[in-house]
């Protein structure tokens, strides 16, 4: 039977862990990375603007989640080149993530993975309702793209990716639910695991984003670094739903 995972998504700027809210980082910052050892995995993201922090920083992160989890460890924020994801990997990250400038350059992905195998590129695809459907949205949310979200996705696949995270940037850092119908379209569209984020707030959200949203793993933030929620409760809550989960 297939496992579903949970995620944590740890966002960081300038190399301090912190929160964000529609995209934009928060003032509040957190010394809490939950419990790195009752994880599935862990996704680091560099959240830092251009221009107002040091690089550095992010990597030294990095390289401190890999020395002291054990479990999958995907970075990114900012990979714009192969040596900026060889840096990523050499730090002790198992994955590597790209969103924009796989969106300028498709070719891009299918690199990362020809070099280092389609299970170590993650696409992340950051999209905003648009009318009737979804934009995928570029360089922090801030520059439309004119893709669907799920085609874009279907693409992604096809030049080589692994995973595909979906996150919307209008839920992201609500705590009010994942965009079910935004994450169904992009699991329909593909066969290699979606990865839901962007505005879980409780359990129930988890078994939703799963059940209904068509989500291989379901990824959060906020609710275990401001809260005292407990990743085990979340594992015993979807087992209870009938949900396979890893121990």
């Amino acid at each position: 039977m297939l496992r579903r995972r949970v995620i944590t998504v740890l966002a960081f700027h300038d190399g301090v862990l912190t929160r964000t809210k529609a995209f934009e980082p928060d003032t509040r910052y957190t010394h809490n990375l939950v419990d790195l050892w009752s994880i599935d995995e862990i996704v680091a993201l560099d959240v830092t603007r251009p221009g107002s922090g040091e690089r550095g920083n992010f990597l030294a992160v990095v390289r401190a989640l890999a020395a002291r989890c054990f479990v999958p460890l995907a970075a990114g924020g900012g990979v714009r080149s192969m040596s900026d994801a060889e840096t990523l990997l050499g730090a002790g990250a198992d994955k590597v993530v790209v969103n924009t400038a796989a969106l300028d350059r498709p070719s891009f992905i299918g690199e990362l993975a020809r070099a280092y195998g389609a299970q170590a590129v993650v696409v992340a695809i950051d999209a905003r309702r648009a009318g009737e459907g979804y934009e995928v949205c570029a360089a922090f949310a801030s520059r439309p793209t004119g893709w669907y979200p799920e085609a874009w996705a279907a693409r992604a696949q096809a030049e080589g990716a692994g995973e595909i995270l979906i996150t919307s940037v209008e839920r992201d850092g609500s705590l009010a639910g994942y965009d079910l119908e935004l994450c169904r379209r992009v699991a329909d569209a593909v066969s290699v695991p979606v990865l839901i984020a962007g505005g879980a707030g409780n359990w129930q959200h988890f078994v939703e984003g799963i059940t209904k949203g068509g989500a291989d793993a379901v990824c959060t933030a906020n609710v275990y670094h401001f809260t005292e929620a407990s990743i085990q409760s979340a594992k015993a809550h979807l087992a209870r739903a009938g949900i396979a989960v890893r121990a």
